[in-house]
């Protein structure tokens, strides 16, 4: 008996599809079924008449589909200090200019139009979800639902008092009043997101992790960024600040760690004995000349590394093109091995690998049947992208952000033929300029 065309919501077809998976995998002339926000097959494209009759088809004949980016660190809202302080060290550039504006200017509308124009930035260079940490994250949650991106938001906890909150106490009863609000919101996920070890005490970390633990959701931190932070966690604590979280019992498979610039064997051992993640941003470590962090030897010891931009007041770009293609380079030359992180396993680090440092490997960061639709078409019928031998190579030696053409997250179209469907740009631009006036001054 013949079956009819089972009716679904959108077929995407596409000259190419890298779904990341576990074959590393590369479909040509393929499609994409999408129905109710999930990817329901993968297949090939001449089979879409005995398979499915879409409500819409979107044919995308030189295009290749690949997940959406995850970013695994960023600080969205501070995409409004993009260049207010630049070419200074980490420390003199927040203890100087980025803290002190900060107590000035951030507030819940600051937190709000900020991220919403990180997201516009991120969903045009095809980034399907983020991970953020700053001060009132409920704006930053707003703003990304607003966006239709996907997001895990930091629950930020430092000791000191900001415009946020007046002490550690308040930090973290805030930011789990926030996550018990909007827990049911599908595009939206939580962690703990203690600063740093230079400003977050042992008491403060020890309750961040008995609610980790009891909620089973991960921390993420910045850690080993600098060598100042190892000169500063050695005279104050007597140890190096690795050593310290873990005697505190904080390193576990929940721990994202961010930068991870500075290591020693015995640093890279005890990420590796404890499951712990990274977060690897290659352009912040440049910009704010923090080093280089040695990625194939956290690579060869098989800790799980996802790439992130970190904000845009210290890249000075949400990038993950950018990302990609420095993680590759970068980790080539400090390596002097040419066949380090190769194409395929830096794609990996933009997409599954956030995932699975999140927590959220099952909902995303891979193009398998049962996952969300959140899928990035990358046209590379562009004359600069001509001849291609290889759309994986492509994608991390080649191509730019320039060349996203389209954006599904939970499977709504969020940039169609490389406009945002889900922000007003116009409205973007003039709070932008409101605030660089305000920021200026």
């Amino acid at each position: 008996m013949h079956q009819s065309p089972a009716p679904i919501d959108t077929l995407i077809e596409a000259r190419w599809i890298i779904p990341v998976d576990i074959k590393n995998s590369i479909h040509n002339n393929h499609a994409i079924a999408v129905d109710q926000g999930k990817i329901i097959d993968v297949f090939p494209a001449s089979e879409t008449a005995n398979r499915y009759n879409p409500k819409r088809t979107v044919s995308l004949q030189n295009h290749i589909l690949i997940p959406g980016f995850i970013n695994l660190h960023t600080h969205a809202a501070m995409t409004l200090m993009r260049g207010l302080a630049d070419d200074l060290s980490l420390m003199e550039w927040l203890n100087e200019h980025i803290w002190p504006a900060e107590q000035l200017h951030v507030n819940e509308t600051y937190v709000y139009d900020g991220t919403r124009l990180a997201c516009a930035e991120m969903l045009r260079g095809g980034v399907t979800c983020f991970n953020d940490m700053y001060f009132f994250p409920e704006a930053s949650a707003q703003a990304a639902l607003a966006a239709g991106i996907r997001a895990v938001i930091g629950m930020i906890a430092i000791d000191f008092p900001t415009t946020y909150a007046s002490d550690a106490d308040d930090y973290l009863a805030k930011g789990l009043i926030l996550r018990d609000n909007l827990q049911s919101e599908s595009l939206l996920r939580f962690n703990f997101a203690p600063h740093a070890p230079y400003t977050v005490s042992d008491k403060t970390f020890t309750r961040i992790l008995t609610y980790a633990e009891q909620l089973d959701i991960p921390i993420h931190l910045h850690l080993h960024e600098t060598d100042e932070e190892i000169h500063m966690g050695l005279e104050s604590h007597g140890m190096r600040p690795i050593e310290r979280l873990h005697r505190l019992g904080l390193l576990t498979p929940n721990l994202i760690a961010v930068h991870m610039v500075q290591l020693t064997e015995s640093d890279l051992r005890l990420l590796q004995q404890n499951g712990c993640h990274v977060a690897h941003c290659p352009s912040s470590n440049l910009k704010l000349a923090s080093g280089f962090a040695p990625i194939a030897s956290l690579l060869d010891a098989n800790i799980n590394v996802g790439l992130g931009t970190d904000s845009a007041a210290s890249n000075n770009r949400l990038d993950m093109f950018e990302e990609m293609r420095l993680a590759a380079l970068l980790a080539k030359a400090v390596s002097s091995q040419a066949n380090t992180l190769p194409a395929y396993q830096a794609l990996q680090m933009a997409t599954i690998n956030g995932a699975k440092a999140l927590g959220i490997e099952a909902i995303t960061g891979s193009l398998i049947p049962g996952k969300a639709a959140d899928i990035t078409a990358v046209d590379l019928s562009d004359l600069n992208l001509l001849p291609c031998y290889d759309p994986v190579s492509h994608l991390v030696y080649a191509a730019g952000r320039e060349h996203v053409s389209h954006v599904w997250v939970n499977g709504k179209m969020c940039v169609e033929n490389k406009q945002l469907t889900t922000l007003n740009i116009s409205e973007l631009e003039n709070r932008a300029v409101y605030w660089q006036e305000r920021l200026a001054n």
